[in-house]
């Protein structure tokens, strides 16, 4: 009987502590996009993450740039129905709307050693001092990629061999003439971005931002640089579509260099891991230096953020997710496994996981192009003003290309754009 009874309490027990035992773990979401491997990257170190913290559950929402970054995410977030944390490039549009990590995180002295201070700053609002809203993952440097392969068919040096200053000019007639005896479709391609056109623009003596503070579009460097660009497409010798035919978003000219399409390709660091995965032995590909022009040899500086947002219902759990993916041997196997620049400041001594020489000479040569990037170039990319600036760029040119403005009649919509811009900021 007492034995029976004694059952009787333990089953009870049982029963009434199930329900808190059979509780599902904090189910958490990042909204993530990716160029190349970074999404599986993220998952691998998620999963050891989730195996040590089996009271939260990581979700990986991966969506494609344009779309789903660009132009849905900031809606989410302003209606409040966003992810709790998302991989994002635009941290102009969500100021405002991140969570503070500073009280949150284990060791904020931490994030203030390990990454720079104008980097955390970038995500700041006007009045914000100290905050922690997230980290850089990654860092970037744009820049043009050549199919060395193609060259050597047409039995036409590299410019880049011969001298370290070569021009946009002289690339585009080097890079038509191997089209030409190559015979293949286009000879040069520059992503549908202001910030990818910026990198070139400075190179040839543009200047945006003045002592006064002001800005000023329409100078001659930038002109020079479009005008370059509109021969391009005027010349037939780069892909129409991808500026003209984007449908008024963000578009990359990466398939046709991938597909051997393409003698030229004005892209970014970013693609190394996707040619090493897609070209593979198909032909041989590198990255070449920024060319020379008046404004010197300079890309734009970039990457990608890992931001917190306020609305999450579960800001203690989201910190200790940012803690672990800002860890140096998390931040140090993301770098690594997915060829990118580093952010963090203290990973030292990288082992990319590359086994293809293309890949790791590429690296070089971003890594070569940092010391060369303009103050211009990081105002624009970190001085808050950056997609005031460069989508304004991307689609008034794109109204050039289709005829539908005059470049000077480009010229004064684009400085109204961009005054009207920083007005509502």
């Amino acid at each position: 009987m007492k034995k029976a009874l004694f059952f009787v309490v333990v089953m009870g027990l049982l029963i009434s502590i199930m329900p808190a035992l059979a509780q599902d773990a904090v189910e958490l979401r990042i909204t993530w996009y990716s160029d190349g491997n970074e999404g599986e990257v993220l998952r691998g170190l998620l999963d050891e993450f989730e195996a040590a913290n089996p009271d939260i559950k990581v979700v990986v929402d991966e969506v494609d740039y344009a779309n789903g970054i660009q132009q849905l995410l900031p809606v989410q977030v302003e209606a409040g129905e966003g992810p709790d944390m998302a991989r994002v490039t635009n941290f102009d549009a969500f100021k405002g709307k991140y969570l503070d990590l500073r009280p949150l995180v284990a060791d904020a002295a931490y994030w203030d050693a390990s990454f720079p201070a104008a980097a955390l700053a970038a995500l700041y609002n006007a009045d914000d001092t100290d905050q922690i809203y997230g980290f850089p993952n990654q860092f970037t440097v744009t820049g043009p990629f050549i199919n060395r392969t193609l060259f050597e068919q047409a039995g036409i040096e590299v410019p880049s061999d011969m001298n370290d200053a070569v021009t946009w000019e002289e690339w585009t007639a080097v890079a038509q003439q191997v089209a030409e005896a190559t015979e293949t479709p286009y000879a040069i391609a520059m992503d549908r971005s202001g910030h990818r056109f910026a990198g070139p623009a400075f190179s040839e003596g543009a200047t945006f931002f003045n002592e006064d503070g002001t800005i000023t579009m329409d100078t001659p460097g930038f002109r020079l640089m479009a005008e370059i660009f509109m021969g391009w497409h005027a010349d037939s010798i780069t892909p129409a579509d991808v500026w003209i035919g984007a449908g008024g978003t963000y578009n990359a000219a990466a398939p046709y260099f991938i597909n051997g399409q393409l003698v030229m390709y004005m892209s970014g660091s970013w693609q190394i891991a996707a040619f090493a995965r897609d070209i593979g032995d198909a032909f041989d590909w590198e990255a070449v230096p920024n060319p020379t022009g008046p404004g010197g040899s300079t890309g734009m500086p970039g990457g990608t953020y890992m931001v917190a947002f306020g609305d999450t219902e579960h800001p203690a759990e989201v910190a200790r997710v940012m803690d672990y993916l800002a860890s140096v041997d998390a931040l140090k196997a993301f770098t690594e496994k997915t060829l990118f620049l580093p952010a963090h400041l203290g990973l030292g001594e990288l082992t990319y996981e590359t086994d293809n020489a293309a890949a790791a000479a590429a690296l070089n040569v971003f890594v070569s192009e940092v010391p060369k990037l303009s103050d211009q170039a990081y105002e624009l990319q970190f001085g808050g003003q950056a997609f005031a600036i460069n989508n304004p760029v991307r689609d008034r040119l794109t109204q050039v290309l289709t005829g539908e403005l005059t470049l000077d009649e480009a010229m004064a919509q684009l400085q109204q754009d961009v005054d009207d811009a920083l007005a509502a900021q």
